[in-house]
Formats: C-alpha cells, structure tokens, sequence
C-alpha cells in the first residue's frame, strides 16, 4: 500500500485496460469503482484517438486528463488544473497541449517510401472501414472512431520481419520513430507516453504542492516502456500474445499473473489498497 502519497494511475488500454481479444474492460470495473471512490485518478495513456478515448471515458466513468496516439498530446478537462499551463489551446470542452506534429507530415513521409516497400504495409489513411475492423476487430462505428487520427499513422505491416526491419530503418533514417505496438507501427513525431506523463505530473506538483504526488504506469507492450522506465511505479501487464515489454529501471518493476484487465486489477489492489 502506498502511505502518504497522492498517486496518478496513466494506463495503456489495449491488452492492458481492455482486454486484448474483445476489447472489455469487465474484469476492471470493481477496481475503476474502487479508484473513483478513493478519489484516485486514472489517465488513459493510449494509442488510441481522441474520438475513441472520450467514447471509452464516458463507458468507464473516468472525467479526468487523458493521453492520446502515444504521447502525442494530452487534454485536460478545462477546470483539472487552477492555472492554465502555456502552451494550451482549447479543443471542444478540453484544454490541449500537443507534443507533435500534425498526422500530415507522416502520411507525406509514407508516400516517399512506397515504392520501395509497395505491397508490404497498409496504414489507416489509406485503408476503408471494413479493412480497419479486419484488422483491428473493432466495430465499424469503433474503426471509424479509430481512423480519426490527429497527430500520428498507425501502420498494419503485411511483409516478413526482415523486411519490417528494412522498413523501421528507413522511417528512421527519414525522420521518423516508428514504434511499434501490439497490433501495429505506430509512425510518430519523436514524443512517447513518458514525455507527456512527465508534463501532467509536472502541471500537478507546480500546482498542488500540498501532495506528494507519485506515478504508477501500467502497461503491456513495447510502446508502453518509455512510461513504464519513467514512473515511479512500473507495472507490466502480462499479455496472452506478446512477451513482457523489457526496460531497464532502478526502481521494483511489478508484474502481474494475470492477463489484461485482471491482471490491472490484480496489480492496483496489491499496490493501493
């Protein structure tokens, strides 16, 4: 149990939040009940969209800040902090500070390099609904709520891993860091789930210095580890189809027995209750 600290909980939410195979979130409702009563908040630290993030806020009952497309940018409720940060800009009911550049630059970086690797990867942009639901198993509402990227491309890769590395290379050599997730690459500006982690505990320290605010992450897959390295309390989230994600920390990494949200639950109610 954490005594006399204030902590944040920032969750990945595929394979870690919601379940890998059907996406639910069942196994974690007792403890999202648990967490809103201690007052606890949790911030979806996600891949995902904005449009699928506000849509999956609403179905677990979180209000709080939320991170979208892998650091890319973090929104605010508009009263969540006493003094507006620089930098904010206000989108809808949000507050938004972005961390990278808008989603056009990568879908330009992808047309240069489809010559060399034609056949071998799809990306959201220039994909239909229904091959983003083939790919993604999400809904057709879902898929469209997905395809509603802002800053970053999630990039389906079709070739052999060779070819993928050949592929990762010259994204990099152009520019890019192309991460790569459960399902997909993700092609964004060079921001990770950590940077934008860091800024929200930042904004909250500056601000409410009357809390020792402390960070648990919890996380499943390799996009998750810059944030996993960076929290004061790491948590990795055993996956049915990926290995642990690896990263090097001073701090105890926890991890858990169980798979996805269980697995969540199973950590958070060790660590804070």
């Amino acid at each position: 149990m954490l005594i006399e600290q204030k902590p944040v909980i920032f969750t990945d939410l595929d394979g870690t939040l919601l379940d890998h195979h059907d996406y639910s979130f069942s196994a974690a409702q007792k403890m999202l009940a648990k967490l809103a009563s201690a007052q606890i908040s949790v911030v979806p630290n996600t891949s995902k969209t904005r449009a699928e993030v506000e849509l999956l806020r609403d179905k677990m009952g979180l209000s709080g800040p939320f991170i979208v497309e892998n650091g890319a940018a973090i929104y605010l409720p508009k009263s969540f902090l006493p003094i507006e940060p620089d930098g904010m800009e206000q989108i809808g009911d949000y507050l938004r500070f972005a961390f990278a550049a808008p989603r056009e630059k990568w879908l330009k970086l992808l047309l240069s390099v489809d010559t060399q690797f034609k056949g071998l990867f799809r990306h959201f942009a220039a994909m239909t609904v229904e091959q983003v639901c083939e790919a993604t198993g999400l809904s057709f509402t879902d898929s469209e709520l997905a395809m509603q990227r802002e800053f970053g491309e999630p990039i389906e890769w079709l070739g052999n891993e060779q070819q993928k590395n050949l592929f990762l290379q010259a994204l990099t050599d152009l520019g890019a860091t192309p991460v790569e997730g459960g399902r997909f690459i993700h092609l964004k500006d060079q921001c990770d789930k950590a940077h934008a982690m860091n800024w929200l505990m930042a904004q909250l320290k500056r601000q409410f210095v009357q809390h020792n605010w402390v960070s648990i992450a919890l996380g499943d897959g390799q996009n998750d580890v810059a944030m996993l390295a960076a929290a004061d309390y790491p948590v990795r989230i055993a996956s049915p189809v990926n290995t642990l994600p690896e990263f090097k920390t001073h701090k105890p990494i926890i991890t858990s027995t169980l798979t996805g949200p269980a697995g969540w639950s199973e950590c958070l109610e060790s660590l804070l209750f």
